[in-house]
């Protein structure tokens, strides 16, 4: 099982993104959301699953393990496949996906691409209990932010590390814009942060970068 990828992209596409690991291309598929914010010859880590088939191993790949496992729990649902599941995260977060089934909202999922009214209160029906969100699971006050939002950093040249650096400053410093989901918004904050713009809670200027 491949569990990550991490390699240069070299070709994106409509559906998918190739990435190159040591010489080798790894065609990936994954949400347009996903591939929108890849630039060709970054560096960047995908978090995969691997789909085997008698004729085919497709690899789908995500921007944080968690958006991984929501997928591989929902192509658990019957009639529930691969495309479907991808579709389902092309349109709601790994968050939005645990409170509808949290609050057995059906509707949420009806309004996925390929979704009909059936096999949405389907979804909710065979997730109750499998999905929670992280108050429910004893994280207090957990704001997650939004895995595009880290993409969108290390596509426009930021390392990962200065990114998980400067997201921490933003889950500490501003929770009320994380706890927005509102991803321009929390995307903008972060480059504010890069730039030396931003601001901790006692007015001290934060810059990951020289």
């Amino acid at each position: 099982m491949i569990s990550f990828l991490r390699g240069e992209v070299a070709h994106v596409g409509a559906t998918s993104v190739v990435l190159d690991v040591n010489g080798v291309g790894y065609s990936v598929n994954a949400t347009p959301h996903m591939l929108l914010n890849l630039r060709l010859g970054h560096e960047i880590t995908v978090h995969t699953s691997m789909i085997v088939r008698e004729d085919s191993h497709t690899l789908f790949g995500f921007g944080s393990p968690d958006d991984r496992e929501i997928f591989e729990t929902l192509i658990t649902v019957s009639g529930i496949g691969p495309r479907i599941g991808l579709a389902v995260l092309a349109t709601m977060s790994a968050d939005q996906v645990r409170e509808a089934i949290a609050n057995s909202d059906d509707k949420a999922f009806s309004k996925v691409s390929g979704i009909g009214p059936k096999t949405a209160r389907r979804i909710v029906l065979e997730l109750a209990g499998k999905l929670v969100l992280p108050e429910a699971a004893g994280t207090a006050n957990a704001t997650a932010i939004p895995a595009e939002v880290a993409q969108a950093l290390v596509g426009l040249g930021w390392s990962e590390k200065d990114t998980d650096l400067i997201l921490g400053q933003l889950q500490e410093f501003e929770p009320d814009i994380i706890a927005s989901r509102n991803t321009p918004l929390i995307l903008k904050t972060a480059l504010q942060y890069f730039n030396g713009e931003g601001s901790s809670a006692g007015g001290v200027k934060v810059s990951a970068r020289g």
